[in-house]
């Protein structure tokens, strides 16, 4: 089959999307790679971010030992776990790549909101709710909200994901199973927002993916916390009424949206100061976070 996998291994390829390539295994096990390409209002430009796959993988696999009370799919991040097919590319792989238990992944994300901005900002401006749901008059634009919300939304093959209400999920996925996996990602998040504060950080949302096992178990899946499925920002420079910064794409954007571009393929050429500077950005957010320099995350995987 035609391919945009980043590294094209001699494994069957199952599904490319916009950073991650996944692999089949066996019946049981699937090769994520998450790989350093870089998208921005849905089309992925040509130019990669080095290191940035390392960073969102780093990441995750922070964050799934810290909450490892909640199931999750990873089975191993060890070289010494991929295929023989495999193993030629080991030191691309390295620090990037998850091994994985197969799951039914529900077809709804899992979005939490700590904050109002966004999406959840304009339609706060339009209609004075978030997902359909009621909010006090007379917020700001990134004021934090009473509670943390759960904002349903059904995955796009293409395109933005489109938001849906808390019914609708229940519709899709059944009320219960529906319900379990929103405790999860609201714990889930409220854990990540309390630790990322005492590092400095706020986070002002998430969003999160869950599969079902074959013995129906509730299970994380895919990326956990990282700065392409989260908006973080510096706690210092947070000020309510703004758009605060954020430790992602947003740099790259920011660059973006000062050009002629009608944000339709092809994209514009990234200069090397807008690769390096978000490169930065993603460096900065895992150090931040996992209180580890990523030298030495690099180190520890043998990369």
């Amino acid at each position: 089959m035609g391919t945009n996998a980043t590294f094209d291994l001699p494994l069957e390829l199952i599904a490319t999307g916009k950073v991650r390539d996944i692999y089949a295994l066996d019946d049981e096990r699937l090769l994520f790679v998450t790989s350093d390409r870089i998208s921005a209002y849905d089309v992925v430009m040509n130019e990669q971010i080095p290191d940035k796959g390392r960073v969102l993988t780093g990441m995750t696999k922070f964050w799934l030992e810290r909450e490892s009370e909640v199931p999750n799919h990873l089975i191993s991040m060890s070289v010494a776990d991929l295929p023989v097919e495999a193993q030629p590319f080991a030191d691309d792989l390295n620090g990037r790549f998850m091994i994985v238990r197969r799951l039914n992944m529900m077809p709804v994300e899992f979005v939490v909101r700590g904050y109002l901005v966004g999406s959840g900002w304009s339609e706060y401006r339009r209609n004075g709710t978030i997902a359909g749901m009621p909010l006090p008059e007379g917020l700001r634009e990134a004021d934090k909200l009473p509670e943390p919300l759960f904002t349903p939304a059904t995955k796009a093959v293409t395109g933005h994901d489109e938001n849906i209400s808390e019914d609708a999920a229940g519709e899709i996925l059944g009320e219960a199973r529906m319900a379990e996996a929103r405790d999860l990602a609201i714990r889930l998040y409220q854990a990540g927002a309390d630790y990322a504060s005492s590092r400095g950080i706020i986070l002002a949302d998430t969003k999160f993916e869950f599969g079902v096992d074959p013995s129906g178990k509730v299970v994380l899946a895919d990326e956990v916390l990282t700065p392409d499925s989260s908006r973080y920002w510096p706690a210092e420079e947070y000020k309510p009424g703004t758009n605060p910064p954020s430790f992602d794409k947003q740099y790259l954007r920011d660059w973006l949206s000062g050009l002629d571009w009608n944000k339709e393929p092809p994209p514009p050429a990234l200069p090397v100061d807008v690769i390096t500077g978000t490169r930065t950005r993603y460096l900065e957010a895992y150090e931040r976070i996992t209180g580890q320099k990523f030298d030495d995350y690099m180190k520890e995987v043998g990369a």
